[in-house]
């Protein structure tokens, strides 16, 4: 559905508002040479009506000061040529320049030095509402590098030296493998991570989430970020970046602009608008001897319109303004991206990974029953239960001594036992005690084959509870007692509310989701149906996600990822966009090109939404842009040629009221159209998960369309306030 409140009809609103700004008695001038500070003056307070709504957040005043002054310096013929079609127009300006300084020293074939100096004044501003676009979205990148800045500044570090010795140094001494020690309410000095100890940390400084969260040694969540600060308990700390490329140094550069480089896409467009203006060069220069021949001189001012006119200026001007903003607006929902690329890409994706874990269901499984093997005492069972659970601090394994109750768990001790860590290759943890009894528990599949290997046999009934658990869409955890089967543990996890509906979000825009989980391929099945993903990798180990990517993108597709643990980092380095938690490993952060402030699993389907956003907005701009032209070819042929060829008077379907009018209103127009689509470029297209074909259609009816007639309304309207005065 088009909604006509949305950003879609916003270009037609600007154009009739400041067109009919123009028409009231204060705006009018006496005298038409100037028609450019008119302009100015009507856009600017546009922008100041915009500033007083909801549209403050695109313009604060500070920010346009900042891009007024650069709009001026980004003049630099240096800066220019890295926009090819916006440096043509600086070279028409220049000749423009030229043109009105030959008038004044007697040249009398090139008409008024009225009229070519307001097209020069019409052609510099084209360049200045150009370079403003960009740097107004550099500005508000620039924003918020300022406010990530107060949060690196030096702070006190407690560096422990190798003999043990606490030594007070500042920040920026610490170097990658220096080990440091935070106690509560300290700052932590750098990235690092944890290698000893527990605490709660405040990451709002960097999250804007005011909510504490647990940090700990080993793990996935064991990294912590420069600038956080330190609630409680006592961490130490090894430094894992250099000086200098800390995680909010780099995200400075990032969001500054210093380190973004065009994406392929980007590239493209610049090439394929390039191309472009090479054609109408080549089309203004034949045109030479055609007027010759029908004895219609033709003045350069009417030559450099006609060009600037009829090359892709609004995408042009826009392009760079559109790519920063996709980058902000990714800023903004807290994820960092390492190159404008991987927004783009984001908004191509075909496949999506999701964990099932804290991302598809609410993650914190509980124990909710023991169900004991024939032969075995549910007093046994449960004692071996809590044994292999004693020291796991997953919340799986507090919730199996939790149901066992407390009595059962002061009874029993692991001292002096050897701890089994749960590792993805085993699938397995528990506890070899003081006497020699091994204890494990794990996903059945493992217990199977620790059983068999030892020559025990997997009970049948246990196998059966097994598949019931499993079929209700549990998770079960089988024990094991020297190498014997004594039952199976019962975890139950909740969907996460609303996941169905945004993963036939997520259809409608092509986008196959697959869960990924641990889970037997029953209890995974059952998930998967109940969530509404489209497929599922029930059992996964590191290697069955990295399998799974390559043969999608051996298909052709895109795919993309999160993960925040160290066996996440190859998937996370292969899949074409890789989200890695901010709570997540150094290796796991360094793998990805995209890094999630809120360790928010769902955040991917958001970044999806913002990368298709980014591309949408691209594509409909550029259509309107060249869609623009056409008016501007009635506007201005007929007014070259309709003196010397009566006939062309046909073309003049405005009626437009003289040939300089004509030509003034064009550049006008020409000019006014890009500061008008500022807003749209940096906040993007309005997106709704529609199809591919749908949404083709949808932005060829609104801009394609509009682009045709928006140019026609505007240009007339101009044409008849330029007539005015002439």
């Amino acid at each position: 559905m088009v909604s006509t409140t949305g950003n879609e009809f916003r270009g037609i609103k600007i154009v009739i508002y400041v067109a009919f700004q123009w028409l009231k008695p204060q705006a009018m001038f006496t005298n038409y040479e100037f028609i450019p500070h008119n302009i100015l003056q009507i856009t600017f307070n546009f922008y100041k009506k915009m500033t007083t709504n909801k549209s403050a957040s695109l313009f604060e005043s500070k920010q346009v000061k900042e891009a007024l002054v650069q709009s001026f310096v980004k003049l630099n013929p240096k800066l220019m040529i890295k926009n090819p079609v916006m440096f043509t127009v600086e070279i028409g300006t220049a000749i423009m320049f030229a043109v009105c300084v030959s008038i004044l020293m007697g040249a009398t074939d090139q008409g008024s030095f009225t009229y070519n100096l307001i097209v020069l004044f019409i052609l510099l501003a084209t360049l200045l509402f150009a370079n403003f676009a960009e740097a107004i979205a550099e500005a508000r990148g620039k924003a918020q590098a300022d406010s990530l800045r107060k949060t690196r500044e030096e702070t006190p570090a407690r560096q422990i030296l190798p003999n043990g010795e606490i030594k007070n140094i500042s920040s920026s001494e610490l170097k990658k493998g220096d080990v440091f020690v935070c106690e509560a309410g300290d700052l932590i000095a750098t990235d690092g991570e944890i290698i000893e100890g527990l605490a709660t940390i405040d990451e709002s400084a960097i999250t804007g989430e005011s909510a504490p969260v647990i940090r700990e040694a080993g793990g996935d969540k064991s990294s912590v970020t420069g600038g956080t600060k330190v609630l409680s308990d006592k961490i130490k700390v090894i430094v894992t970046s250099e000086p200098g490329e800390s995680f909010l140094d780099k995200m400075i550069a990032l969001v500054e602009g210093a380190s973004r480089q065009k994406t392929p896409n980007e590239i493209a467009l610049t090439i394929l608008l390039a191309a472009f203006t090479l054609i109408f060069v080549i089309v203004c220069v034949t045109l030479k001897p055609f007027a010759d021949y029908a004895n219609a001189p033709i003045t350069i001012a009417a030559f450099i319109a006609l060009f600037v006119c009829l090359i892709p200026t609004t995408i042009g001007g826009l392009l760079s303004a559109i790519g920063i903003a996709g980058m902000d607006r990714a800023l903004r929902a807290n994820v960092i991206t390492k190159s404008g690329k991987a927004v783009e890409t984001a908004g191509d994706i075909d496949v999506l990974l999701l964990d099932k874990t804290g991302t598809i269901t609410i993650g914190n499984r509980k124990a909710t029953n023991f169900y004991p093997a024939k032969g075995i005492s549910e007093e046994d069972f449960i004692k071996s239960a809590v044994l292999s659970s004693l020291a796991d601090d997953t919340p799986e394994g507090k919730s199996i001594v939790e149901l066992a109750g407390v009595e059962t768990a002061t009874k029993l001790s692991i001292e002096g036992a050897t701890l089994i860590k749960f590792t993805a290759e085993t699938r397995t943890s528990g506890v070899v005690l003081k006497d020699g009894t091994n204890i494990r528990k794990g996903a059945q599949d493992a217990a199977k084959n620790i059983a068999k290997q030892a020559g025990n046999e997997f009970p049948e009934d246990t196998a059966q509870k097994v598949i019931d658990i499993s079929t209700n869409g549990g998770t079960p955890l089988v024990v094991i007692k020297n190498n014997q089967v004594q039952g199976v543990i019962e975890l139950q996890d909740i969907i996460k509310t609303g996941m169905k509906e945004r993963f036939d979000r997520l259809r409608k825009m092509g986008v196959k989701t697959v869960m990924v989980t641990g889970d037997n391929p029953l209890t995974a099945k059952f998930i998967a149906e109940a969530a509404g993903v489209d497929d599922f990798i029930a059992e996964a180990k590191p290697e069955d996600k990295m399998n799974y990517i390559k043969n999608e993108q051996n298909l052709g597709k895109l795919v993309a990822m999160m993960g925040d643990g160290t066996n996440d980092a190859p998937a996370l380095a292969q899949a074409n966009v890789g989200v890695a938690m901010n709570s997540g490993t150094q290796a796991a952060k360094e793998a990805g090109n995209m890094v999630d402030l809120d360790n928010d699993p769902t955040k991917l389907i958001e970044i999806i939404e913002i990368g298709k956003q980014l591309l949408m907005t691209r594509g409909t701009l550029t259509t309107f842009s060249i869609a623009n032209d056409v008016a501007k070819y009635f506007a201005i042929v007929p007014a070259l040629f309709i003196t010397a060829i009566p006939a062309l008077q046909g073309l003049n379907i405005m009626h437009l009221h003289s040939p300089e009018s004509a030509i003034l209103s064009a550049v006008i127009f020409n000019a006014i159209i890009i500061p008008i689509l500022i807003p749209l470029a940096l906040r993007g297209v309005d997106y709704k998960p529609i199809g591919a074909s749908a949404i083709l259609k949808r932005n060829l009816l609104i801009y394609g369309l509009g682009g045709l007639i928006v140019p026609f309304i505007g240009i007339k309207l101009i044409d008849l306030l330029v007539a005015l005065f002439m």
